[in-house]
């Protein structure tokens, strides 16, 4: 999962950033609303955190611009202001949610979750095709009952997959989804941690989880 995380307060951005990449999230970073309007509009993005009070360009503004525009990326603002009028003018903005500073990494981390279920119509946070399943709290990998160690990048490919699971992903598509803007779009990174994925689900294993469709990508095939 890829978020947006647009905040000016330099080291608020950085704790995040870094808490959010051990979480298993590819995080881009923005400074101001003019930044962050801009990088909305041109990545794919599964959800944008966005601070109220950043300079150029209000968070409620970018996020009325990104509604305006047709973009339906869930968008979490967040803002020291606690009035509930407050609140429901950044709603009416076209907030999904809003969180007030000071918070806990972990009621945010709670919010981004809940979030993210909206779209894709999750039930629970454990996902289950044949033998393996994946539980995308807990950060765990299962496979006939027994865990499987993945990287933070290879659970996220397989998470990614597994949420499409009967969908075609295209290179591009889980480039956008797991990796940040920093990474090479063209290296070969995305088949090295397919080839590593496998390896470690496929081994003495009759079933081969990720197909490869060629000249198109890779899925997983549901049940």
């Amino acid at each position: 999962m890829r978020i947006l995380l647009v905040e000016d307060d330099r080291t608020l951005r950085e704790t995040l950033c870094k808490q959010l990449r051990i979480e298993c999230f590819a995080v881009d970073t923005a400074e101001s609303g003019a930044e962050g309007s801009y990088m909305a509009r041109t990545n794919h993005y599964d959800l944008i955190i966005l601070d109220n009070m950043l300079p150029e360009k209000r968070g409620s503004d970018v996020c009325a611009e990104l509604r305006k525009t047709g973009h339906t990326v869930p968008i979490l603002i967040l803002s020291m202001v606690s009035d509930v009028r407050y609140k429901i003018s950044l709603l009416r903005a076209g907030a999904d949610d809003y969180l007030t500073k000071p918070f806990s990494f972990e009621e945010l981390l709670a919010r981004i979750h809940s979030l993210l279920r909206r779209p894709y119509k999750i039930e629970s946070e454990t996902m289950q095709i044949g033998e393996l399943s994946l539980n995308s709290l807990q950060h765990t990998t299962l496979l006939h009952d027994r865990p499987v160690y993945l990287t933070r990048k290879e659970f996220m490919m397989l998470e990614l997959l597994m949420r499409n699971a009967g969908t075609v992903l295209s290179r591009g598509t889980i480039m956008e989804h797991v990796w940040d803007t920093s990474s090479d779009p063209f290296s070969n990174t995305i088949e090295s941690h397919i080839m590593s994925i496998r390896k470690k689900l496929e081994d003495n294993q009759e079933r081969r989880y990720i197909k490869t469709i060629p000249g198109r990508g890779y899925k997983i095939e549901p049940e």
